[in-house]
């Protein structure tokens, strides 16, 4: 019912699940069941499935091959019901006074979540980013928005040989390498006629960090849509933007600890956009699994609907990871996990009612519709629209940027 049964049903109240399942079982005896012990199970549920459905073996681009792993990690919140504030507390005032807030990690290579973590909404990124490392080895690579950007954090994947590729926070102290002088990013992007700029910096005040930092210029359209954005969000704070935040909209600033060798300028751009991987998993948590709708302030009710929708997002993006291995190495096509998501949803009641009679029939013939549901899935081809993995063999067959 938490998982299959979440999945066909668009509003899963108390009254809809027990009439789902025909079971003799009534809406409070249900009620009841929603326990600490129940969540308790849902979590091990799905840690358990997530140490399971790791993989070894995925899509490895040239421009990927140098790198074991590659993790993205973000974040997604929503409101809740306010009773549940002194569990998962908002920030208040004009916002939600309470809210749910979900971390997440995706491997792409490997095409598996990692992990998902439930926390308060009121706990900004930046306060989870040094949770980050412990989900790290050495070898792989990270990316994150500026949400997660720490200096702390970059030194220990440094330590841990593991490597990052993030965008600049504005206001981070930039010094020369080898001069050790600090640089004022705005006035030396102001003199470049090139569109792009490589330097071996160290950044932090007090940190020195040794890393590369990557300036690439954006469209003019781009950067005024930047600054149009960034005049907004500083009136919303009742704040006016700084003239080098301004002269910094017309570039895309990257630093990374990756030697060129195995991040070459080319491929920077195009790595980067993998970020967005994690927001199409998210726009499908939410647009189909529901992650964000819940009819209860009742605790263990809401964590269980939640954890039951994740174990089910576990369960997709593995299908997804074989089903696409599977068409890349035989047809060369890759398989979309929008498409798989719907496709799931379409068949989840269906399922749902065979489990019930028997879960290993039920089971076996999902497993046939299997290659069916591959072919359903696949995703189209556009010559003025490239797929991430098509930029990213691209980037790499050229040689400068």
């Amino acid at each position: 019912m938490m998982t299959v049964g979440q999945t066909a049903m668009s509003h899963p109240s108390l009254a809809g699940m027990v009439k789902a399942v025909d079971a003799k079982i009534s809406r409070e005896a249900l009620h009841m069941r929603f326990t600490a012990n129940a969540e308790k199970f849902l979590l091990s549920y799905l840690e358990l499935l997530m140490k399971r459905t790791a993989r070894t073996e995925g899509i490895n681009p040239d421009a990927l091959a140098p790198f074991n792993r590659v993790h993205i990690f973000d974040s997604s919140s929503w409101d809740i019901d306010p009773e549940l504030k002194a569990l998962l507390p908002g920030s208040g005032g004009g916002a939600s006074d309470a809210n749910c807030k979900l971390q997440a990690g995706y491997e792409y290579k490997t095409g598996t979540l990692g992990f998902f973590v439930v926390t308060e909404g009121i706990k900004p990124d930046q306060a989870y980013s040094l949770e980050l490392v412990n989900h790290v080895q050495k070898g792989d690579l990270t990316l994150e928005d500026l949400g997660y950007f720490k200096l702390r954090k970059f030194q220990l994947l440094s330590e841990k040989g593991a490597f990052f590729l993030s965008r600049l926070l504005v206001g981070t102290s930039v010094f020369d390498a080898q001069t050790n002088k600090e640089i004022n990013l705005g006035a030396m992007l102001r003199g470049i006629k090139d569109d792009v700029l490589e330097l071996n910096v160290t950044i932090g005040a007090k940190e020195h960090l040794p890393c590369r930092l990557v300036a690439l210029r954006v469209p003019e359209q781009v950067a005024n849509a930047r600054r149009r954005r960034l005049r907004k969000e500083s009136k919303k704070k009742g704040r006016t933007p700084s003239q080098i935040h301004l002269a910094l909209c017309d570039w895309t600033i990257f630093v990374t600890n990756a030697p060129a060798e195995i991040l070459p300028l080319n491929v920077i751009r195009s790595l980067y956009r993998l970020r967005w991987q994690i927001e199409l998993i998210f726009k499908q948590l939410k647009s189909v699994l529901r992650i964000h709708r819940s009819n209860t302030g009742i605790e263990h009710r809401l964590i269980c609907e939640l954890y039951g929708k994740l174990i089910m997002a576990v369960i997709i993006h593995s299908i997804h990871a074989h089903l696409n291995m599977e068409m890349l190495s035989t047809k060369g096509m890759e398989v979309s996990f929008d498409k798989l998501y719907k496709r799931i949803q379409e068949r989840a009641f269906t399922l749902m009612q065979n489990m019930i009679v028997s879960v290993a029939k039920a089971l076996n013939k999902f497993l046939r519709e299997i290659n069916k549901l591959a072919v359903s899935c696949i995703k189209y081809r556009q010559r003025s629209r490239k797929t991430t993995l098509e930029l990213l063999e691209l980037a790499n067959d050229f040689k400068a940027y």
